[in-house]
């Protein structure tokens, strides 16, 4: 099997992460139990995963001159993944999430930093490497016309494109219409068509709509019959990050030239070790342990 050279075009960060037992309302302090920080963003997450499922990965994308923008090209390089077309930008911060763990649930703010300077402009200096790539991911954490230059980008170069529509926005039909692959999950789903049933989506779009559905696993259809994929009984420790490794596995398979039902197969498997660890890209698996796990 061919080795997938795949490049990932999206956000890099550093998650600030405290957890507390209580959250602190307005005005008010409390005490915390932990912080840690970790290395994030979806596009971020992506290359890292796809990197330990053995394709080779180029990311694409900006990071401050700040000591997080140092911290998150090291993770890249341990990681495997190729940092020639990451660009730290002079004068800028990187890219932050600051996450509260508290009773139960989690409560965001996301501070863009470096990553709204992945423009059409920045991303067109990269074409000609593109030509060469068997699959292209991007997200929705980036400008929205960099995500509408990447389409029409990619269908020019002729290069499949892989968009995960996260976070949730609209998108226009003419991206809808130029992806290889889309893949919503039921609330995306519901915001990009325009509260459209599940099945009509998937039926107007074979092949192409892929909707993840938590441990129900993902529906496809084929052209002939819509097909439910479904996912692996395990210990969840920590959900965050699975969709990430779903879509980097998912990628890395269908750039190898698997099937559509066994590339998602691989994915739900990868998915369901992901959530076995602590972090985004804490419980992201390698490539032995997902085929390790799919024979038993």
């Amino acid at each position: 099997m061919k080795k997938a050279k795949i490049a990932v075009i999206g956000s890099s960060s550093m998650d600030l992460v405290v957890t507390s037992a209580k959250r602190p309302g307005a005005g008010k302090t409390v005490l915390g139990d932990s912080f840690d920080t970790v290395p994030g963003g979806k596009g971020a997450n992506q290359a890292v995963a796809a990197a330990r499922l053995g394709a080779e990965v180029y990311m694409i994308g900006c990071v401050g001159d700040d000591p997080y923008g140092k911290e998150i090209l090291g993770n890249f390089k341990s990681n495997g993944v190729h940092t020639n077309y990451v660009e730290p930008v002079t004068g800028e911060k990187s890219g932050t999430a600051h996450i509260i763990l508290a009773e139960g649930d989690n409560s965001i703010v996301v501070v863009k930093g470096a990553n709204d300077l992945v423009t059409p402009e920045y991303v067109e200096k990269t074409a000609d490497f593109l030509k060469t790539c068997d699959l292209l991911m991007i997200q929705q954490e980036i400008p929205e016309e960099t995500v509408e230059y990447v389409a029409d980008l990619c269908n020019k170069i002729e290069v499949p494109l892989l968009l995960n529509p996260a976070p949730a926005r609209k998108i226009s039909q003419k991206v809808i219409d130029g992806v290889s692959y889309l893949t919503p999950n039921e609330h995306e789903a519901d915001v990009l068509f325009n509260g459209m049933k599940p099945s009509e989506a998937l039926k107007q779009y074979p092949d192409k709509v892929i909707i993840t559905e938590g441990a129900a696993g993902v529906r496809y259809h084929n052209g002939i019959k819509e097909i439910l994929v479904p996912s692996f009984k395990v210990e969840v420790v920590d959900t965050t990050g699975a969709g990430d490794t779903f879509n980097a596995a998912f990628g890395t398979a269908v750039a190898e030239g698997q099937s559509m039902e066994e590339s998602l197969r691989f994915a739900n498997r990868a998915a369901s070790l992901s959530v076995t660890g602590f972090g985004a890209q804490g419980g992201m698996p390698t490539r032995d342990e997902v085929e390790r796990k799919l024979a038993e």
